[in-house]
């Protein structure tokens, strides 16, 4: 009798064992092969777990750039590069492009991003070619995503709404009319230079009204009129310029995310072969 209930204990610590042991393995590995070209194990328990975003309309780690009451995170830049105060009409929640006043940069910095941009053409649809609703969101100062009236109005294709301006066209033409609300949803790989040399060039992949219209497309350099784009040194980050051209197009709901890495790792997490 009392061999039995030795042997069920055993049985039952062995089973407790057991059970614990899959517990701690549904939170990862540590004796798992190392993946390719990575710092870490298949399911390596040390890796870092992303952070917790809120989803919605604006994700909650976004940062507002523009939430329709005041221009307190944007300068006003001359041609030359002049910095004033920032002169766009606001009202009614959205910004409007002042003709004169110089295009708009943003106080703070940024490299990789994902950039939510709400922008609408003149309603009186005036202008033909390149003076039908110009102007253009800028990555960095450098990248332009063009902005156009291009549902009616014809330009050449590397500089119609949703190109990359003067080097690549959109996959298709996802525009709205004059006067409508129209989205850019961007995705932004920033160049990396290194010693005043490029050594990695940089990529867009852009959504036009819930459209895609880029799908990581190479920047072949700084956006530039009738030449071919070339790259020039800058820093890691730099601000976002959203440009005027003398029309009065309207902007609203501008955030944006950066994009860093979350498990970068630091020198004690990171997995060694054993």
């Amino acid at each position: 009798m009392t061999r039995t209930i030795l042997s069920a204990l055993a049985a039952a610590c062995l089973l407790s064992g057991q059970t614990e042991q899959k517990k701690d393995r549904s939170l990862g590995y540590d004796d798992t092969p190392l993946l390719p070209g990575q710092k870490w194990r298949v399911h390596d328990v040390a890796r870092p777990r992303p952070p917790k975003v809120i989803p919605g309309a604006q994700p909650s780690d976004a940062i507002v750039l523009f939430d329709g009451r005041n221009l307190s995170r944007w300068t006003g830049m001359l041609r030359g590069g002049a910095v004033v105060e920032p002169k766009w009409k606001v009202e009614n929640g959205y910004m409007e492009v002042t003709p004169g006043s110089g295009h708009l940069v943003s106080k703070e910095k940024f490299g990789d991003c994902q950039l939510h941009v709400e922008w609408a053409t003149p309603a009186d649809g005036q202008g033909k070619g390149q003076s039908a609703g110009n102007s253009g969101v800028a990555l960095m100062g450098h990248y332009e995503i063009q902005v156009l009236e291009s549902l009616h109005n014809e330009t050449y294709a590397d500089g119609q709404a949703g190109s990359i301006y003067g080097q690549w066209p959109p996959l298709v033409n996802a525009s709205r009319g004059p006067g409508e609300w129209q989205t850019f949803d961007i995705f932004f790989e920033a160049p990396r230079f290194e010693s005043g040399k490029l050594v990695k060039t940089a990529y867009f992949t852009v959504v036009h009204n819930g459209v895609l219209v880029h799908h990581r497309k190479e920047v072949l350099g700084r956006a530039v009129h009738a030449r071919v784009a070339q790259y020039a040194p800058h820093g890691p980050e730099e601000p976002l310029m959203l440009q005027n051209h003398g029309r009065p197009v309207r902007f609203r709901n501008i955030w944006i995310r950066r994009l860093n890495g979350y498990d970068e790792p630091s020198n004690d997490a990171i997995s060694k072969p054993r």
